[in-house]
């Protein structure tokens, strides 16, 4: 429950930091991976200035229990300028959903479960090199039968992105 309230004061204090308006993004798409819970190949693409939709196919396995995942999520960035000497730095939130495949020893034919998402995170897109990396918190909540009959919340979802940009903004 801390871990929430951090993410949420860290929210609170995003929004009085950041420049009201839309933020010009860095580069157009990316693809790369998602190095956490789940680890994920990942793409994303901005549809305009501050928007953008990011889709991963992940694999988390632990002990006899295996799952992959197909997720979407829509996700708003904006400028977080902190220092002259830092560009690209922005943060964005936003919601998903997804599917996850679980298989185990327990189960018999597998099973499936749904799940929606919320995304909080800090994103930055080196100028001189056409890589982006990024840190979110992603809370989840599932529903089905998924391990063990697991469904409900789940506070322990995040990565750290590595893209590489495909084409920057006007390219």
């Amino acid at each position: 429950m801390k871990l929430l309230f951090s993410f949420a004061a860290l929210l609170l204090c995003l929004s009085v930091l950041a420049p009201a308006g839309l933020s010009a993004q860095d580069y157009k798409s990316a693809a790369g991976v998602r190095l956490g819970y789940p680890l994920a190949a990942s793409y994303k693409t901005f549809l305009n200035e501050s928007n953008a939709v990011e889709a991963y196919v992940g694999y988390r396995g632990f002990g006899s229990v295996n799952w992959i995942t197909l997720n979407a999520a829509y996700l708003v960035h904006k400028d977080l300028d902190v220092s002259e000497d830092i560009n690209g730095l922005r943060w964005y939130f936003g919601g998903g959903a997804g599917v996850q495949f679980w298989n185990s020893d327990f189960f018999d034919d597998g099973t499936t479960t749904f799940s929606v998402s919320g995304y909080l995170g800090l994103e930055y897109t080196f100028d001189d090199t056409p890589v982006a990396v990024s840190l979110d918190y992603v809370p989840t909540f599932f529903i089905g039968d998924g391990f063990g009959g697991f469904s409900g919340f789940g506070a322990g979802y995040g990565a750290l992105g590595v893209r590489y940009v495909l084409n920057r903004g006007g390219e």
